[in-house]
């Protein structure tokens, strides 16, 4: 069975060597980087199944650094690990790319089940699910990354992408905030706060806000859906 590679790129060196350690023991190759142009070069040179980083990096910060990984591969999963922990701070880690985040201090065991959570989704991602996932004039191109309202391009960051494509594979159901969390952010819901529905409100100002067919809905007290068949 092939290994499972890892890079760590955190420039706190205590917690980078327990982090080798750790994730050494429990089976994962791991790769270390100090600072984040170091991290960066280690990334073309080897082929990673999964990258943790931390934010405040000499050379490259952890949001630049994210970016240009991103650019580079969109599957592969970003772990942010930082003692910054403000709502804005999170929002510019998954605008960057990143699929998780994880403050500062924190269980090892939490970690360890996100990366297993990460590496399983990255692994169905392999599974052919369709190329395009469509609703009303909405569509999803999963190959390309590109999305459309009828013939207008939609920008989207990776985590309004992921939110999207969550809604559209679950049309016309109404989903829950824990089942957003669990699926989109692979973690539990936390009542206090308000990032889904922040979120939530990207996506109307990108896919519906100019256009006369509104596709989200919100159910309250329920959830939201993504409802093809009204206006």
């Amino acid at each position: 069975m092939e290994e499972t590679k890892i890079l760590v790129v955190e420039d706190e060196q205590k917690i980078a060597d327990t982090l080798n350690v750790g994730l050494s023991e429990n089976g994962y190759h791991v790769e270390v980087a100090y600072d984040g142009k170091i991290g960066e070069r280690l990334f073309f040179m080897h082929g990673f199944n999964l990258v943790i980083l931390d934010i405040n990096l000499p050379g490259i910060n952890g949001y630049e650094l994210a970016k240009i990984i991103r650019a580079h591969n969109t599957h592969i999963p970003i772990i942010m690990l930082t003692s910054l922990s403000t709502l804005n701070d999170k929002m510019e880690g998954y605008d960057a790319g990143t699929d998780d985040y994880i403050v500062k201090p924190f269980e090892f065991k939490e970690l360890l089940v996100k990366i297993r959570v990460l590496l399983k989704r990255t692994m169905n991602q392999n599974v052919p699910v369709g190329n395009i996932l469509k609703a009303a004039d909405l569509s999803m191109n999963l190959d390309s990354k590109e999305v459309r309202r009828g013939n207008d391009i939609i920008n989207l960051t990776a985590k309004e992408f992921q939110l999207l494509e969550y809604l559209l594979r679950n049309k016309n159901k109404v989903v829950s905030r824990a089942a957003i969390a669990v699926n989109v952010w692979d973690i539990d819901f936390d009542t206090n706060t308000n990032i889904i529905d922040v979120y939530i409100s990207y996506l109307r100002n990108k896919i519906d806000k100019p256009y006369e067919r509104k596709l989200i809905q919100t159910h309250v007290g329920m959830g939201y859906i993504l409802k093809e068949n009204e206006r």
